[in-house]
C-alpha cells in the first residue's frame, strides 16, 4: 500500500482487513504469504564460474590476441625441431596474459555481487508480532512477516519491514534512519496522515522503514511492505537493474581493436592475394597448394607481429603502479580501470552527509546575556571551534580565545548540557576516533562540556576515553538525576529533575534543568539569566532572544537551535504525575531563560579547499542530498559550491521541483546545478544518466545505503571508508580520508 502514509490508522488496518488490537488470523497469514512471498531478499544469484571466464574473453582485443596465440601455436608446430621450443614461447606469452586477466575481471565481478549481498546486513532476524492465535506478542522469524501484520517495536530494535505507525506507547518515538535518507539526527516520528501524495521518505514522518534503527521510544504498527516491497528493497531491485557503464580507457581499447582488427584483415589479405603469382614457384615445388600455404603463413606472420599482445599487460601495469599512488593518499583501488578513469572525471556528484560533512553534529555558536537594563540589552556571543565528536576546541569571543571560567553565565548552560542529556562519547581504539552513544544533538552537547572545561579539570595522565568524558563526570558528581520528562511534539522540550549531591556556586536544592526549541521553551520563560542573576523576562528581552534564533537559523549558517533553560523553583516530585505525558507542560513554568546553542553537522576541514582545486582544474562539482533544501544550501555557500551572497535560482533544486521538470529542462538543470537536495535514490541515479548521456565522465562519492545504486551506475563509485557495507562494495575506491583533489595528482 504505497500511499499508506497518506491514511488514517483506521483506513490501513481496514485495506489490510486486521485489528490492530488482535492482528491476522492464521488464515490472513496463509494468504498473505502466498501472495506477497517472504519478508526477505532474494539471495544475488550470481553467475557459474564458467560463465564468469567466458565473459572475460568476450571482448575484441583479447579475442584477436587469443586468435594470434593459437596461430601461433599452429605454426610452432610445424617449425623445425631445432627451432621449435624457441616458437612456443610467444604463443604461450599471450596465453599467461590472458589468463591473468580474465582472473583478475572474475576477482572484480565477484566483487561487484557483493554489493547485493551487503543489503542483507539490514535484514532483522527477530520481530515482536501479534496475531490472534496467540493473546500476547510473540518473537517470531523476521522472514515470516507479512503486510498486514501487527508488530512492535521499542528502542534498539531494528525495523523488520515497512511499517506503518499506528500507536506511540512512549512519549516520543525518535528513529535513525540515516543509511536510507542521510539525515544526520535521528527523525521525531508521529501516527498523524501526511496529505501529500508526493512526500519523499523523508518527510514520511509516520512510517518506519526497513533496516532503520528505533533510537528512543516504542511503538506499535502494521506492516505495509515487506521484501522487494521495502524501500530498502527498491534499492536492491535498482542495483540489480544498473549496468556498469565501461570506463574510458574500455571504450578506447574496443574502439583501437575494432580499427586494429579492419587493418590486419586487409594487410593480411592483400599480402596473399599480391603473392598469388608466386604460388608456382619452383621454390615450392612447384605445388599452387603449397605456395599458398607458405605465403599464408607469412601473412598471419604478419598479423601476430602487428597484434600488441603485451598491451594488456602494459595496461594493467601502469594501473597497478596508479593505485599504489593512491593507496598513500588512504584510498583503496577496488577496480584497476578506475585509476584511469578519475584522471578523466569531469564532474564529482558528491553526497553531503558523512561524506562531505562529518557526520558528527557539533556546537558551534551560543550566547548568554552579560547584562540587562533599562535601556540596554548585551548579550556575550560565542564561537566554539571543532568539527567531530573529538573534546578538541576552543571557545572563542569576537575571534580570540577565551577561557568559559571567566564568564558566570556559562556555569548553568554546561551543567543543563550535562545533566539535560543522555548520551555521550566513547573512543573506539581501533579506527583512533571518538564515537557518539544515543543522539547526535546530545552527543553535541555533551562534547561542548567538555571543550569548554568550565572548573579547568586537570586532564594530564587520562587516557582518550576518559578525555571524552572527565568534565561531564564532574558536574554529573554534582548533581543526581532523579528522573526525565521525556520531549514531546506539543511542548517541544524536555528536562530532567535533579537534586545536589554537593554544594555548587548557584544555591538552592531541587533544580529541573530543560531544553528544547526557542518558540516552544520561551514562551514558558518569565525569567533571564544575567551573569549569576536573574532578571524578569520582558518583550524587548524575548524580542532580542528571536532575533539572535532567527539570525543562526537563516542565511549562512543555517544551524539546529536549543534553547536552555532552568526551573529554579520546580514542583515536588510527589506533586507531579509522571505517568501522563500531557501534564509535563504544566511543570515545566515560571523558567529562567539561560541561553541558546546552535548546532550543525559541520563540514570537513579539508573540504572547501578540494572544492575549488576541483574547479581550478575543471572538474563541477554537485552536491547530491537528502537533507534539506536550507540546510545543503548553507552547508554549500560554506564549503565554496555557492559564493556567500550568490543567488541560487536555477542552480539549486529539492528532488520534487526537480520531478515537476519535463525531461528537457531536467537535463539543462542537471548541466548547470550545483545542488539537488531532498531527494531518493533513484534521483541521484537519474541525475547520473543525464550527465553520462551528455558525454560528461561522472565520479559519485557517497557512504549510506541510498547511495549505493549510484555509486554502482557512475564511471566511478568512490565511498567513504566510514560509510555502510553496501556503499563500499558498490564503489571502485574507498577513501579513508577525505581528499577530493587527490583526482589531481593522478
Amino acid at each position: 500500500m504505497d500511499i499508506s502514509f497518506t491514511k488514517t490508522t483506521e483506513e490501513v488496518c481496514a485495506y489490510f482487513g486486521v485489528d490492530e488490537n488482535t492482528g491476522l488470523t492464521d488464515e490472513q497469514v496463509r494468504k498473505n504469504t502466498e501472495k506477497y512471498g517472504p519478508n526477505e531478499l532474494p539471495a544475488e544469484e550470481g553467475k557459474p564460474l564458467w560463465e564468469l571466464i567466458l565473459e572475460q574473453f568476450d571482448d575484441l582485443l583479447v579475442k584477436i590476441l587469443l586468435l594470434a596465440a593459437i596461430i601461433s601455436f599452429v605454426l610452432a608446430w610445424f617449425e623445425e625441431s631445432d627451432e621449435q621450443v624457441t616458437a612456443f614461447v610467444e604463443p604461450f606469452v599471450i596465453l599467461t596474459i590472458l589468463i591473468l586477466n580474465a582472473v583478475v575481471g572474475v576477482w572484480q565481478e565477484r566483487n561487484a555481487e557483493s554489493a547485493i549481498e551487503a543489503l542483507k546486513e539490514y535484514e532483522p532476524e527477530i520481530a515482536k508480532v501479534v496475531r490472534s492465535s496467540v493473546k500476547s506478542v510473540q518473537k517470531i522469524r523476521a522472514s515470516k512477516l507479512v503486510p498486514g501484520d501487527i508488530v512492535e517495536v521499542s528502542v534498539g530494535d531494528k525495523v523488520p519491514a515497512d511499517i506503518r505507525i499506528l500507536k506511540i506507547h512512549s512519549t516520543t518515538l525518535r528513529v535513525d534512519q540515516a543509511i536510507l535518507t542521510g539525515e544526520s539526527v535521528s527523525v521525531l516520528k508521529h501516527t498523524d496522515p501526511i496529505p501529500d501524495t508526493r512526500a519523499v521518505n523523508q518527510d514520511k514522518k509516520n512510517i518506519l522503514f526497513s533496516g532503520t534503527n528505533i533510537a528512543t521510544g516504542k511503538c506499535r504498527g502494521i506492516v505495509i511492505g515487506t521484501g522487494l516491497a521495502t524501500e530498502i528493497g527498491k534499492i536492491r531491485n535498482e542495483m540489480m537493474d544498473t549496468e556498469t557503464e565501461k570506463t574510458p580507457l574500455q571504450q578506447k581499447l574496443d574502439e583501437f581493436s575494432n580499427q586494429l582488427s579492419k587493418v590486419i584483415t586487409i594487410i593480411c589479405v592483400a599480402v596473399w592475394a599480391i603473392n598469388i603469382g608466386h604460388f608456382n614457384d619452383p621454390a615450392h615445388g612447384g605445388s599452387w597448394l603449397k605456395g599458398a600455404i607458405y605465403y599464408f603463413k607469412i601473412a598471419v606472420a604478419l598479423a601476430v607481429a602487428a597484434i600488441p599482445e603485451g598491451l594488456p599487460a602494459v595496461i594493467t601495469t601502469c594501473l597497478a603502479l596508479g593505485t599504489r599512488r593512491m593507496a598513500k593518499k588512504n584510498a583503496i583501488v577496488r577496480s584497476l580501470p578506475s585509476v584511469e578513469t578519475l584522471g578523466c572525471t569531469s564532474v564529482i556528484c558528491s553526497d553531503k552527509t558523512g561524506t562531505l560533512t562529518t557526520n558528527q553534529m557539533s556546537v558551534c555558536k551560543m550566547f548568554i546575556f552579560s547584562q540587562v537594563e533599562a535601556n540596554t540589552i548585551k548579550t556575550q556571543q560565542f564561537d566554539i571551534t571543532g568539527s567531530t565528536y573529538a573534546p578538541e576546541g576552543e571557545l572563542l569571543l569576537n575571534n580570540k580565545p577565551v577561557k568559559s571560567s571567566e564568564y558566570p553565565g556559562l556555569e548553568e548552560m554546561v551543567t543543563i548540557c550535562s545533566m539535560c542529556n543522555d548520551s555521550t562519547v566513547d573512543y573506539n581504539d581501533t579506527k583512533d576516533t571518538y564515537e557518539k552513544v544515543g543522539e547526535a544533538t546530545e552527543t553535541a552537547l555533551s562534547v561542548l562540556v567538555e571543550k569548554l572545561n568550565f572548573y579547568n579539570t586537570d586532564k594530564a595522565g587520562l587516557t582518550k576515553r576518559e578525555i571524552g568524558t572527565v568534565c561531564n563526570r564532574v558536574i554529573q558528581d554534582m548533581w543526581k538525576k532523579e528522573f526525565t520528562l521525556e520531549f514531546s511534539r506539543d511542548r517541544k522540550s524536555m528536562s530532567v529533575y535533579c537534586v545536589p549531591n554537593k554544594p555548587t556556586r548557584t544555591p538552592g536544592g531541587a533544580r529541573m534543568f530543560a531544553k528544547g526549541a526557542p518558540e516552544g521553551l520561551l514562551d514558558r520563560c518569565t525569567h533571564v539569566r544575567v551573569g549569576q542573576n536573574k532578571v524578569p523576562m520582558s518583550p524587548a528581552i524575548k524580542n532580542e532572544i528571536m532575533k539572535l534564533t532567527k539570525l543562526y537559523g537563516t542565511g549562512r549558517d543555517t544551524l539546529r537551535c536549543l534553547a536552555l533553560a532552568t526551573i529554579d523553583n520546580p514542583p515536588r516530585r510527589e506533586d507531579m504525575d509522571l505517568e501522563d505525558a500531557r501534564k509535563f507542560i504544566q511543570y515545566e513554568t515560571n523558567m529562567t531563560f539561560v541561553g541558546v546553542v546552535g548546532m550543525l553537522d559541520p563540514p570537513r576541514e579539508e573540504v572547501k579547499h578540494s572544492i575549488k582545486a576541483c574547479r581550478d582544474a575543471g572538474i563541477r562539482v554537485i552536491v547530491i542530498t537528502g537533507d534539506n533544501k536550507a540546510t545543503a544550501e548553507a552547508i554549500c555557500r560554506r564549503i565554496g559550491v555557492f559564493g556567500e551572497n550568490e543567488s541560487t535560482e536555477g542552480m539549486s533544486f529539492t528532488g520534487r521541483e526537480f520531478d515537476d521538470l519535463s525531461v528537457e529542462d531536467q537535463r539543462a538543470a542537471v548541466m548547470r546545478a550545483r545542488l539537488f537536495a531532498r531527494v531518493e535514490p533513484a534521483h541521484k541515479s537519474k541525475i547520473v544518466e543525464f550527465l553520462q548521456a551528455e558525454g560528461e565522465i561522472s565520479a559519485m562519492t557517497g557512504d549510506g545505503v541510498n547511495d549505493a545504486p549510484a555509486l554502482k551506475k557512475a564511471e566511478i563509485g568512490i565511498a567513504m571508508g566510514s560509510g555502510t557495507a553496501v556503499a563500499k562494495s558498490a564503489a571502485d575506491i574507498l577513501l579513508y580520508m577525505f581528499q577530493v583533489n587527490f583526482t589531481l595528482s593522478m
